[in-house]
């Protein structure tokens, strides 16, 4: 049986739970969804009370402990792949990578090897482990940082809930073009598609609501010193959406270097361009509460060589200012 179900989640009914059913506790105290018990009540130990089958509503009695156990799943649709993949943290329940810019975090149609999630499934494959792979969350193809996978359906549920209510923290560091006014502040604009072209997102009235907090950590000024040519800026995410910093920078008129989608079409600098070789975004800082232990827990990501190397340009070589109007 231990090798069929992940570790199970565990609660000890408490005095005032007495009377109460399962669910009610579980959701009370572990937060499991109703969904999750809808999967596990078909499996014949994937909801017990003292080792007992039980229902969903069966009542419980103080002190009886109840347990949820997943079964074990494997992602049978990824191929695994022996991929350069840089694991900050893993344990039973989830996995910290610092996705390289260049990578895909999960296959798609016309990308079905090279991604991130082959080379997940391959350590796992090797490690001797039975996981499917769950994204918390994703980033662009040509960004770098850090990425979360949950490895239990719990744990992925838990994660998300925690994005939806703000508790993830996630911090980006970008270079852009000039520099933005005011230094710090925040943008406030709504995202959808582009009717024209529905790969690419646009600032609109109609769309979705969507919130970027940043602030200019460094700017580099033109050869006279009169004007920024190029900042620096630490971002922090409200909200999630596709290419969200990538277009609210371009809303306020200082796209990020190296942005072949939004960035520039004239005046692009190419040595800042082919120094960065790609989009100047970097996803440095994620924290969330470990939806197990409880624990408040927080990665950091060094910058790539890429993106050392850009800003090392910068600080050397000052530019005429671009003309973004």
């Amino acid at each position: 049986m231990d090798n069929q179900y992940y570790k199970p989640l565990v609660a000890v009914v408490t005095e005032a739970e007495q009377g109460k059913t399962v669910r009610s506790v579980l959701e009370r105290q572990l937060g499991v969804s109703r969904k999750l018990l809808s999967q596990v009540k078909l499996t014949e130990h994937g909801l017990t009370v003292n080792e007992k089958r039980v229902y969903t509503t069966s009542p419980v009695r103080t002190g009886d402990v109840i347990r949820v156990r997943m079964e074990r799943e494997v992602s049978d649709d990824i191929l695994p792949q022996p991929l350069p993949v840089q694991i900050v943290f893993e344990d039973e329940d989830l996995l910290i990578v610092n996705k390289p810019a260049g990578m895909i975090v999960h296959p798609t149609h016309g990308h079905y090897t090279g991604t991130m999630a082959n080379g997940i499934v391959y350590h796992w494959q090797q490690k001797g482990e039975r996981v499917r792979f769950r994204p918390v969350h994703r980033l662009d193809e040509e960004t770098s940082g850090l990425v979360a996978v949950a490895k239990t359906s719990y744990v992925h549920q838990q994660l998300s809930e925690q994005m939806q209510a703000g508790g993830v923290l996630k911090l980006y560091r970008a270079y852009v073009y000039g520099s933005p006014e005011p230094a710090k502040g925040t943008v406030d604009a709504p995202i959808d598609r582009n009717p024209d072209e529905p790969h690419v997102r646009i600032v609109t009235p109609e769309g979705y609501p969507s919130v970027t907090h940043y602030e200019t950590v460094k700017c580099f000024r033109t050869a006279d010193g009169s004007a920024p040519a190029a900042a620096a800026v630490r971002l922090k995410l409200e909200t999630g959406r596709t290419h969200q910093i990538r277009v609210h920078m371009q809303h306020i008129g200082c796209p990020l270097i190296g942005d072949k989608m939004y960035g520039p079409k004239e005046g692009a600098i190419s040595a800042w361009e082919e120094a960065a070789g790609r989009q100047a975004l970097h996803a440095e800082t994620l924290g969330f509460t470990h939806p197990i232990t409880r624990e408040r827990m927080e990665w950091q990501a060094s910058l790539p060589l890429e993106l050392a190397r850009l800003e090392q340009l910068l600080s050397t070589q000052r530019m005429p200012t671009l003309d973004r109007s």
